[in-house]
């Protein structure tokens, strides 16, 4: 990833991550403008440098975490604290946040990682704030969103594959080195 794009990455995490209001609504508004950033980023970055691989893998590891995140949402409904609705559980905002971040983290490493896990840090902080999840809510959706970027997303400098893999009786992982 190139000073540009570092640049770009970190200029935009610091720009979301500051509340537009200290209430409700603030945090909520704000959680969601700073998804939405990082959702752009996880597309944009591999984009702009012609990663289309990147950007395939972005939309994979977004896509498979949504899926997930709906699923669970639909299996355990679960009260939100604001009373709106009965899909608190797990975090939507918050799972999308954190495969975007992985994804960045993943394909390019700390640099572009650390803000972008730091503005999905702040996503699930604006969750709870903004009384839509509970903590527990926020903690699952980070992990699947984690979990599920780290295991879609290769390295761009492809020298190194790591494949996970699993069937109905066994699982696994391989890994392919390149010299």
């Amino acid at each position: 990833m190139d000073r540009i794009t570092r640049a770009a990455v970190a200029a935009l995490s610091l720009g979301v991550a500051t509340p537009v209001a200290a209430s409700e609504k603030g945090w909520d508004d704000a959680g969601t403008i700073a998804k939405n950033a990082l959702v752009v980023a996880a597309f944009g970055v591999p984009a702009v440098q012609g990663d289309w691989e990147g950007v395939l893998e972005a939309g994979g590891s977004i896509g498979g975490t949504i899926i997930i995140t709906q699923g669970l949402k639909e299996a355990f409904p679960s009260r939100r604290p604001d009373g709106s609705d009965n899909k608190s559980f797990p975090s939507g905002h918050t799972s999308t946040s954190f495969a975007a971040a992985a994804t960045l983290h993943n394909r390019y490493g700390w640099e572009a990682g650390l803000p972008a896990y730091v503005v999905a840090s702040f996503v699930g902080l604006s969750r709870v704030e903004a009384k839509k999840h509970r903590v527990g809510d926020v903690l699952v959706g980070a992990a699947i969103g984690t979990a599920t970027g780290h295991l879609v997303t290769t390295r761009a400098d492809d020298r190194v594959h790591i494949f996970p893999w699993g069937d109905t009786k066994s699982a696994g992982v391989d890994v392919t080195f390149h010299f």
